[in-house]
Order: C-alpha cells, then structure tokens, then sequence
C-alpha cells in the first residue's frame, strides 16, 4: 500500500480555536458560505423532508455538482420528489453567476429563482423548475450540532478537508409542492437540513460512506460511517447523533458507536456492494445502550459518475478506470432500547439514507464480503 497519509477528525482545543469554533454551541455564520468556489473548493446545502403520506421531497443547492469541482462556479439547484405511489420525479435548474448568490453570514443562497435561507431555528426554501415547484418551511426541533470540529483533514499538513454542518437535526417542515402539470401537494411532516463544503474533491479522500438521518417516533438519527481512500488505509471515522425528544442524549465525541452491514448484494447498475441492512450500535454517555437498523425497501436513486459527467470528462473518467456510485435508498428505520442485551423498546419508522461509493468496487477487502 506504500506510506499511509495522515487523516483526522479533530476534538481537541488547537483546533477549535484556529478555526473560530465552540465547542458547545453552533453560530449562524457556520451555515453561511465557507468558501469562495476557487480552485476545487466545492459547498452545497441540502434539505430533505418525509410526509405522512409517503412523500419525500430532496432540494440541494449547489456551488457546483460534488463529481466536478475544479474551476469556477457553476450554480445548480435540484429538486427529488418521491410520491406515495413510487413514483420519482427529479429537475435541475442552472444558473449563471450573476443570477446566483451565496451570503457568508448565514444561510442565504439563490441559484436562478430558487433560493434557501435561515438562522438555524427557521428555513424558508423555494425550488422554481420548468415542470416543478416547491415551497418549504423548516424549523428546528433541535439545536444545530456539529460532530466534534465538523471536519475531516486529510494530508499530513491536514491541507485538505471534507466538513459537515447538521444545522437543523430535525425540524417541523410544511411543504407546498406543484407537479404534473399542475397538481398540488400542501403537506406537515418533518425536515432536515444539513451543509457540507471542502476544498478537494471527494473523490481523492474517500472510499465510500454510508449516510442516514431519520425520525423515528420521539427519536432522531444522523449516522454516518465513513471510509478513507487507500493512501489514507481506509481509516474509518463515525458521524453520530442519537436525540429523544429535543434533547440530544449522545453523539460520536465517545466514540463508542460501531457498525454493522448486513446482507451485501452487488447492484446490476452501479456494480457497487450494497448492504440491505445497516444496523448501528451505540452506548450513551450515562451507559444506555442503543441499536439503530436501516433495512433497506427500494430505491429512490440510483447513479453511475461516469452517466452523468460532461461527455468528455466521462470519456476520460472510463479511459482510467474510475467507476464511482452513487445510491439513495427508502426504507424503515429503527431504534432499540436494549438492557444487558435484551430489547426493552423497539420503534420504526420510514427513512432515507445513502451510499456514496467513489472508490474502486472491492478495493478495500474488508468490504468485499
């Protein structure tokens, strides 16, 4: 494998302090824009929000597309929707720089007529497309958090990063959405909205990770398990919060979460293994003991890069090798309670999570069944 490189996901003072960061406590500049989209820097704002009657709406805002990152900005916005009957609708709306913003001081991005922009406690999201519309409004029913720093460094100088803002864990969300040529959806349910930016493609620092957020009767999830490239030795690090209620009763800074795949298949489109099951296990600060199970039903998503990339860079993309994946998965979610073993409260509810798999299929053997 040769030298190993450094990588980091920090918890002590030092860092904090370089970079304006409390430990405690998440500002509204953190939700704003954190880079300027020079070079390969690359930053995008995400919502999503799940409906008692099955509906599922995704909105990103985009600097540029996650696959793509070197030169200048390229304002895109996109909108998923998943209907009760299975049915998934998608659009893109792209923009120029003139018609686009992105605000430092908090969140406030507009990207054409869509736009997002909130304080950490109240959202307010519009996607303006040819064949659909979407109005959301999102408040928070916990605090913004941040695993640790946020960021993981890569490099043995740490001069490249990958962060992540959970800024709404899990909120109120009341959508009014347009489709099929006029139809309308005016829906309660509840919302996430997390941001994520960095200054190098993903692709250079990452395997593959796995993400999942979920409301699940008076719990909320994030979890994510996440696999460094070969030159850093797959090193894995854990993204976690487990809340009841509004209160968060634990995260990841105990490190005692670990994961658990199940059930591996590999998909016909993607070629990528894929896990029908994911299952957490988690002990709190005050010892509780906690397992959280994504069992996978279907699929909203499913990607290959080199599909969507500009025909010349997925020409170039295929010449070397490179067969990046991407899945979005719909299922059910859920949390026990255990006591010395024994499951003494189980509660499910619908979820999404996703698999993001930019490295070689099986070039790490321990995922490779």
């Amino acid at each position: 494998m040769g030298k190993i490189r450094k990588s980091i996901h920090p918890d002590d003072a030092p860092h904090y302090e370089k970079m304006g960061l409390s430990r405690d406590k998440v500002e509204i500049w953190e939700d704003g824009a954190r880079v300027d989209g020079s070079g390969s820097s690359y930053e995008w704002w995400y919502f999503d929000s799940h409906y008692p009657d099955g509906t599922v709406l995704v909105i990103f805002f985009y600097s540029k597309m996650p696959i793509n990152v070197n030169g200048p900005i390229k304002p895109i916005s996109s909108m998923e929707l998943t209907l009760p009957d299975g049915r998934k609708l998608s659009e893109e709306v792209y923009a120029t720089i003139e018609e686009s913003h992105y605000c430092k001081d908090m969140c406030d991005v507009k990207i054409g007529e869509c736009y997002c922009n909130g304080d950490l406690k109240h959202y307010d999201v519009v996607f303006k497309g040819k064949t659909m519309r979407a109005r959301l409004t999102l408040d928070a029913n916990i605090k913004a958090w941040r695993s640790q720093t946020g960021s993981i460094f890569f490099g043995d100088r740490e001069e490249h990063y990958f962060a992540w803002l959970p800024a709404v864990p899990e909120g109120r969300a009341e959508a009014e959405i347009v489709y099929d040529g006029g139809k309308t959806k005016r829906l309660v349910g509840s919302g996430y909205h997390d941001h994520n930016w960095g200054n190098v493609s993903m692709l250079s620092l990452m395997h593959h990770w796995y993400w999942g957020r979920a409301k699940i009767g008076d719990y909320k999830v994030i979890s994510a398990w996440i696999t460094g490239e070969k030159k850093y030795g797959y090193k894995e690090f854990d993204v976690f919060m487990l809340a009841k209620g509004d209160e968060i009763i634990g995260d990841n800074s105990n490190h005692t979460l670990r994961f658990r795949p199940e059930c591996r298949y590999i998909d016909a489109h993607t070629g990528k293994p894929v896990y029908n099951k994911i299952v957490y296990e988690y002990t709190t600060p005050s010892g509780d003991e906690y397992r959280i199970i994504y069992d996978r039903h279907g699929d909203i998503n499913k990607t290959r890069f080199t599909d969507v990339l500009p025909k010349p860079l997925g020409f170039m993309a295929k010449l070397v090798g490179f067969d990046g994946g991407y899945h979005r998965f719909e299922g059910v979610a859920t949390v026990e309670r255990l006591e010395r073993g024994e499951v003494k409260e189980s509660v499910s509810a619908p979820a999404v999570w996703e698999l993001m798999y930019f490295g070689k299929s099986g070039a790490d053997e321990k995922y490779n069944g």
